[in-house]
């Protein structure tokens, strides 16, 4: 048996990452499916960490388990899918219950010669941190497992000149899917992220306070993503779906009602705002406001006499 603890394994190709783990080769070099109900898994490798140059997605249909992405892991409970973008860590675990349902591999040059190369940025999930997998009601498992099947289906087929079309637009509908089923998860669950948006919101306003900008400079979507406990993308993704603005957007908001409130009520300058809201040019805040408002900062303090 290997001594796998504690190693990082890289593998560039699925076709390593298969024969490593004793698997059959993949049956198209760029992308293949594990049905993990016909497969036997060789453990030698649990509790290692493997580095993926290429895209991973796993679907669970009814299981209690979980799988471990970066730092911590996503307990599957009823059923989900996790998304897995390339140079992203992911670790073997060793309980052979964890190895349920279907792991789809695909390499970044299966989309060289397709829009979805330039797309995939769209898909925002393959960003999202391990608490924030997706939750599938069973119509929805029910639809994901059909495209998985598909795709394994195509990949019995011979290849021809046609496979990588095909495969690709299976592809692109699972995709397609996944993401409706997101902005579904955002909407059914807005108590919760609700919660989420007051606190984003309590945040920025006491990052505003004189003391906190002056010293850290303006918030950035990370800052408060990082201050929130979830991913960047997660947060961004969830907040349009909700209330139609980026993350920067009500970093914007935020800036902008305390802008008014200190034009309104103080004596500052207007560069004396600037600076106590964390710009380094004052400049940047009177474009900023400007943009925001129709009027200049100190249009604004005029039109309120």
């Amino acid at each position: 048996m290997r001594s796998a603890v504690n190693k990082t394994l890289k593998f560039s190709s699925i076709t390593d990452l298969m024969h490593r783990l004793r698997l059959p080769p993949p049956l198209h070099p760029l992308i293949t499916l594990i049905d993990y109900s016909h497969v036997k898994i060789d453990l030698s490798d649990a509790g290692s960490w493997f580095l993926l140059d290429f895209y991973k997605i796993t679907f669970k249909n009814n299981f209690r388990g979980s799988v471990k992405y970066g730092p911590g892991s996503y307990d599957f409970k009823e059923g989900g899918m996790a998304f897995l973008a390339p140079n992203q860590l992911v670790e073997m675990t060793a309980d052979v219950n964890d190895y349920q349902g279907y792991a789809l591999y695909f390499h970044p040059d299966l989309l060289i010669n397709h829009t979805l190369a330039q797309g995939i940025h769209r898909y925002g999930f393959f960003s999202y941190g391990v608490a924030e997998a997706l939750f599938l009601s069973d119509k929805e498992k029910q639809t994901v497992k059909a495209l998985l099947q598909a795709i394994g289906v195509e990949l019995e087929n011979n290849i021809d000149q046609f496979s990588e079309d095909v495969l690709v637009s299976q592809l692109e509908l699972l995709l397609n899917h996944s993401n409706r089923f997101y902005n579904r998860q955002f909407l059914t669950r807005k108590t919760l992220y609700h919660h989420l948006i007051g606190r984003m919101n309590t945040w920025l306003n006491e990052h505003f306070d004189y003391a906190n900008t002056l010293i850290s400079g303006l918030p950035s979507p990370q800052d408060i993503a990082t201050h929130l406990n979830v991913s960047q993308r997660y947060l961004s993704d969830m907040l349009k779906a909700l209330t139609g603005k980026t993350t920067q957007q009500h970093i914007h908001v935020a800036l902008i009602e305390k802008a008014k409130t200190l034009l309104s009520h103080t004596t500052l300058t207007t560069a004396e705002i600037a600076y106590q809201l964390g710009f380094e040019h004052p400049q940047s805040f009177n474009k900023l406001f400007k943009s925001k408002t129709r009027q200049s900062p100190l249009e604004f303090r005029q039109a309120l006499k």
